[in-house]
């Protein structure tokens, strides 16, 4: 029997919700665990309602200790459970590394490919609420610098559905970020479609001129300057790279190769950043057919202010990448 597609127009963090509702449906071992996540239902509304369908044994409210999550999630998933673990900002995640970088992410290779950790730490990041320095940081770069775990970031609402129920059936852990300027963003999803690859970038816009490479909110920001630079005669390439470890390298080098033209553009900060290593990586791998130097375009070097204003000057906005990509033409 062929099954139809099912397009429905959801929210962001609907889409999230419904991936948890969909796996743990299928597979009785993805359990939820973290602070607020059951009877108040998560602190972004994701996980509302889901301990009435799943009860508290799959559904479970945690004390406040981030390290005792995580450390609570390793364990259930060496022993062939599948956690799902959310925390309330990616900002916490340093409480978590000895849990995440030394237990989590080499339990396979200690255990000589015996034993595996699936488990999925679901958390977000970014800036855009004023929530201020300790809850507005994009620290993807600390997880992409750990061998062994898995890192996406979904921009759309389809790859929120999709790459979240993808994550969530992966034999190693993985870091799932939700940026928190997209959990209202609307959005078409199939749910019966079968969605990219795991670790496979999304072309979402073609163009000879120029490619931008990016990632969560960042891609809106990089489409919305694409048609400006469109009316400038100037035709980008906006390449979705939807997870960061691992990065789909085979994607990114031909259209860098047929514009001689490169900008990548993170949230993240500058120095030792994303952009630092994906710039690295295509000077490394496309350098015979760059007309210029790859340019970054990243969030400043310094602690996120609460103050509304400097908090969106902080990071890059479309039109930052339209100037800036004027000036590699001018």
């Amino acid at each position: 029997m062929i099954e139809e597609n099912i397009m429905i127009e959801m929210t962001y963090r609907d889409a999230l919700r419904q991936a948890l509702v969909d796996q743990m449906s299928q597979d009785s071992n993805v359990i939820i665990l973290g602070e607020e996540v059951g009877r108040y239902g998560g602190a972004y509304g994701v996980t509302k309602n889901l301990i009435k369908e799943f009860g508290e044994e799959r559904v479970i409210d945690t004390p406040i200790s981030e390290a005792g999550i995580v450390g609570a999630a390793v364990g259930a998933a060496m022993s062939g459970l599948r956690p799902v673990v959310e925390l309330m900002y990616v900002d916490f995640i340093g409480m978590t590394m000895d849990q995440l970088a030394n237990q989590a992410a080499k339990i396979r290779y200690m255990f000589g490919g015996q034993i595996g950790v699936p488990m999925v730490v679901r958390t977000q990041g970014g800036t855009g609420r004023s929530a201020g320095a300790q809850h507005s940081q994009s620290l993807e770069a600390f997880i992409m610098h750990t061998p062994g775990l898995r890192l996406a970031m979904p921009a759309t609402v389809n790859d929120a559905y999709h790459l979240l129920r993808q994550a969530m059936a992966q034999p190693d852990p993985v870091i799932f970020i939700e940026h928190k300027g997209l959990y209202t963003l609307k959005g078409e999803v199939d749910l019966n479609a079968t969605p990219l690859p795991w670790g496979k970038a999304a072309v979402l816009r073609q163009g000879d001129d120029l490619v931008i490479v990016t990632y969560s909110r960042q891609v809106h920001y990089a489409l919305e300057a694409a048609k400006k630079l469109a009316e400038n005669g100037i035709e980008a390439t906006i390449i979705d790279l939807r997870t960061l470890n691992p990065i789909d390298f085979e994607t990114i080098r031909p259209h860098v190769e047929r514009s001689g033209r490169a900008m990548v553009v993170t949230e993240s900060v500058l120095t030792c950043g994303v952009a630092a290593e994906l710039a690295a990586r295509i000077s490394e791998e496309c350098f015979d057919f760059l007309h210029e130097p790859i340019v970054r375009v990243a969030g400043e070097d310094i602690p996120i202010s609460v103050s509304p204003i400097l908090e969106k000057g902080s990071v890059p906005n479309p039109q930052m990448i339209e100037e800036t990509a004027l000036k590699m033409f001018s």
